[in-house]
This record gives structure tokens, sequence and C-alpha cells, in this order.
């Protein structure tokens, strides 16, 4: 592995938590359609795209619906997630979030986000982070959805580093899949029992400094 140049970020769970209002979204869209969506169904979303995640909803309703009516419902889901985050505002950064992409950016560090979210854009925006990201690279710019490394891989172009030179920060399993698929290390935010695979699991970037990044070299 080469000397850590760039730190990789998802968005969803690691710098901001907006996966209730998108648990509240698909909820009231299955609600809709005539059953129940419990937050134990939602965890099977983390991580997926909208078309996938509309999918299992409806594979858990036991609906089945035309590829036209799918494309409705997935943005009727996203417009009432949107009404959501664009209400938010830069108190609901996760703990330690903004420090820590401050001191990286400090040591020299390049930073970028890589996150399937189509939204990412708005929601650093309604933050105040943006101007901490050098690259973005969201869902708007990619086609493969993680554990496929594309938006990894893309954040690392972007950046002008090797993908070796990257240590990726993620939440879900399929996300620290993408990342070691893409030959990079990581830094798993949550349990250790479903983000073993990283280099090294936490609770959240309340607990991550430059020194505890660089002991990954």
């Amino acid at each position: 592995m080469g000397q850590i140049k760039a730190c990789l970020f998802d968005l969803d769970g690691v710098i901001v938590d907006t996966a209730k209002y998108h648990y509240i979204a698909w909820r009231e869209l299955a609600a809709e359609l005539g059953f129940e969506f419990t937050e134990e169904d939602n965890e099977r979303l983390k991580g997926v795209s909208r078309m996938t995640s509309l999918n299992i909803l409806l594979e858990i309703g036991g609906v089945t619906l035309s590829d036209e009516e799918k494309l409705r419902l997935a943005e009727k889901k996203n417009e009432n997630y949107r009404t959501f985050i664009l209400k938010m505002q830069p108190d609901e950064i996760l703990p330690g979030a903004e420090a820590f992409l401050k001191e990286l950016k400090a040591q020299g560090i390049k930073i970028a986000l890589g996150s399937a979210s189509k939204n990412a854009m708005t929601i650093l925006d309604r933050l105040q982070l943006t101007d901490l990201f050098e690259a973005i690279i969201d869902g708007t710019k990619v086609t493969e959805a993680k554990p496929d490394p594309e938006v990894f891989l893309k954040g690392a172009e972007a950046l002008g580093v090797n993908p070796d030179e990257c240590v990726v920060f993620e939440d879900a399993e399929a996300g620290v899949e993408a990342a070691l698929a893409g030959n990079m290390r990581c830094v798993g935010i949550g349990s250790p029992d479903v983000l073993g695979k990283a280099n090294i699991v936490v609770d959240g970037l309340h607990q991550m400094n430059y020194e505890k990044l660089m002991e990954l070299n």
C-alpha cells in the first residue's frame, strides 16, 4: 500500500444521519401501498440504490408493479425525502465529522465524497460542508452501486491519487467491500460484527484524528 494521501467519505451514516429521513419516506410509501414497513425492514436498504431499495420494499409488501409505476413511486419517495433534507441544519452533522475533515485539510490530506446519494450536493450545502471537499462523486456520476468500487475509484481519479493511497470511511458492509475491491484501506463506522472486513472499526468520526489515520500507513 502507498503512503496515505487522500480520504474518501461516504455521506449517510458517516458525516450525517439521513437514514431516518429515508426511512420515514419509505414508510409513507409503504403505507400508501397498504402495508407496514418496519425499522428492521429498513436495515435491508442500507447502502443500496434507490431503485433496488424500491424493489426490496415491494418484495416485502408482496406488491408487483410495472417499470413505469416503479419509476413514478421512486420519484415520489425522493420528493418526500427532499422535503426533509431541505430543512437540515449544520447541527445535524455527526459528532467529530467537521473537526476531522478540517484537521485532514490542515494536514494536506485530499478529501472526496463517495456516495450513492443523488442528493449529496443538497445535503452538503445545507450542512455548509461543501467547501471541505475537493471532489464530490455522487449518484449522478456513477452507474455501478457498491460493492462495485466505481464511486471510490472515480474519487481517487478526481483527486489525482492512486487507489492504494486512499482511505475510505464507510458505515455499510457493501461500502467496505467496495473500498477493498478498489485496493483501498477502509475505516468502518459502526459495528465490528458488520464491518469486520475493514482495517479498523470505530463508533464514529469523533474517534478519529490525523495521528490515528497515519497508523494505517
